[in-house]
């Protein structure tokens, strides 16, 4: 008699792949401004990368107010100036390009926007950014030998670890799997639990499944968020070749030594 089927397996069905929207795909959508969908593209790509770019800008030098307004005003000139329209996969990194972006405004228009305050006279649009939030998650940063480059590079990188753990979370709801999600989040960025690990023992009572099977589906749930995770890396580089040395840098921003 055939064994069941494993009632916790979380690959998806048919080997699907359901993740965020793509950056690239994000900021063709932003800069077409003659679709219904650019709007809100252009909300999604300020609400992705905001900090990172808050955070360059504060490591800068600039005092908590005024690197909120710079930002503001940086997101707003991309609105009404439409840069996103002239980016241009082919170039390379998104992340390049957002980041010589920011430093051209900063070079050009700071004394600009922040005369005109948080993007006055501008295109009219707004995201959400709470000041007290910005400046407690500032404060959380590196020490402050740190370059501002540094920042920008580890924010972008938590920020692509936050967005495929959600997508990763999203997909587990919809096939069902939520608790066990929540089970075995802890582990994912683990590089591997000792076969005799309690813990395993104990998420298999309470989900009354056997402790090999919480293994198996442990490993199966790290292994399919490093492929989301290089979705969404693909998704901001230009060439397949490129996925890997992206990896590797964002990664290696997170290990610096704060």
């Amino acid at each position: 008699m055939a064994p069941p089927p494993d009632p916790i397996d979380p690959t998806p069905p048919g080997g699907a792949r359901y993740f965020a929207t793509t950056r690239w795909t994000l900021v063709t959508a932003a800069g077409n401004r003659n679709t219904p969908e650019s709007r809100k593209a252009l909300s999604d790509l300020c609400r992705l990368y905001w900090y990172p770019v808050y955070a360059f800008v504060r490591r800068r030098g600039y005092s908590a107010d005024d690197a909120l307004d710079l930002t503001q005003g940086f997101f707003a000139r991309l609105i009404d100036k439409n840069d996103l329209a002239a980016a241009d996969r082919s170039r390379g990194r998104f992340r390049a390009w957002l980041l010589t972006a920011v430093k051209h405004y900063l070079a050009n228009e700071w004394d600009k926007a922040t005369a005109e305050k948080r993007g006055g006279g501008r295109a009219v649009f707004s995201f959400d950014i709470d000041p007290a939030d910005a400046e407690s998650r500032y404060r959380r940063e590196p020490a402050h030998q740190v370059t501002p480059e540094h920042i920008f590079d580890r924010r972008w990188a938590l920020t692509l670890l936050e967005q495929t753990l959600e997508s990763l979370e999203s997909e587990s709801d919809r096939e069902g799997k939520k608790d066990l999600f929540a089970a075995l989040k802890p582990t994912l960025t683990a590089d591997g639990r000792d076969s005799a690990d309690p813990s395993y023992r104990d998420l298999a009572a309470r989900l009354n499944t056997s402790e090999g099977a919480i293994k198996v589906a442990a490993h199966r749930l790290r292994r399919r968020y490093r492929e989301l995770l290089r979705e969404q890396i693909a998704e901001t580089v230009a060439r397949e070749e490129d996925v890997d040395e992206e990896i590797r840098d964002l990664f290696a921003a997170l290990a610096a030594p704060e």
